[in-house]
């Protein structure tokens, strides 16, 4: 990196670690009050619309399709999740609270536990084979250009890469680095590679620990 990065916060800064934040619209704040029933419910209708967005991708999930995949009537979809728009946020939401919950307190190196470097080869990694696995759904969620870098999920893994480049280099400017390392696991990035450029996973994988290698060396990020 270059040696005309403006130098970040230093160590002793404060860094606070955040919460899991949901995505969903006002039908989901009550999530945790939920009857058993409801949200069992609420849990197979999610894992049916998760299995209809691999087989036929975020565009061909209907309201519809849900209710049938999950044997119950299209009205109980409805009534979970307004529209469709409220089903594919609300399970882009689920999925986006298990990975918060991996890499914030789940076992090391993904989660506390292990040195800084490994934690973000790890959580690197892990967004990639997540984002392979849920491509169609997290490109039809993309907010567009002028939203995309202030929505909270993208806040809290920026964050999180902050934090953790923090800790490893704490001389560099990690605030400006972690947007350079967030740009190399956008899902747009990783559609163009894996599905237009006929890129492995493993390819991919392979060039985030080197890039991560490289900024956390000695003298690297500094």
């Amino acid at each position: 990196m270059s040696a005309a990065l403006t130098p970040g916060p230093t160590p002793q800064e404060p860094v606070g670690q955040p919460e899991l934040l949901q995505l969903g619209t006002a039908l989901e704040v009550d999530e945790p009050c939920l009857r058993a029933d409801a949200a069992r419910n609420r849990a197979r209708l999610l894992e049916a619309a998760g299995r209809l967005v691999a087989e036929r991708g975020a565009d061909g999930v209907t309201m519809e399709a849900v209710a049938a995949e999950a044997c119950v009537g299209k009205g109980t979809v409805f009534r979970r999740f307004g529209d469709r728009t409220g089903l594919l946020t609300a399970l882009l939401d689920h999925s986006e609270k298990k990975f918060q919950a991996a890499f914030l307190g789940g076992p090391p190196p993904l989660g506390p536990g292990a040195p800084p470097e490994e934690r973000l080869r790890a959580f690197g990694c892990a967004m990639l084979r997540r984002s392979t696995d849920e491509l169609e759904l997290q490109l039809a969620a993309d907010p567009g250009a002028s939203r995309r870098y202030v929505t909270p999920a993208r806040r809290v893994l920026r964050h999180h890469i902050e934090m953790l480049l923090r800790q490893a280099v704490p001389g560099a400017d990690c605030e400006l680095i972690s947007h350079t390392l967030m740009g190399q696991l956008d899902p747009a990035l990783v559609h163009h590679l894996t599905r237009q450029c006929g890129m492995p996973l493993g390819r991919l994988e392979a060039a985030w620990t080197d890039l991560v290698d490289r900024v956390t060396a000695p003298g690297g990020a500094r």
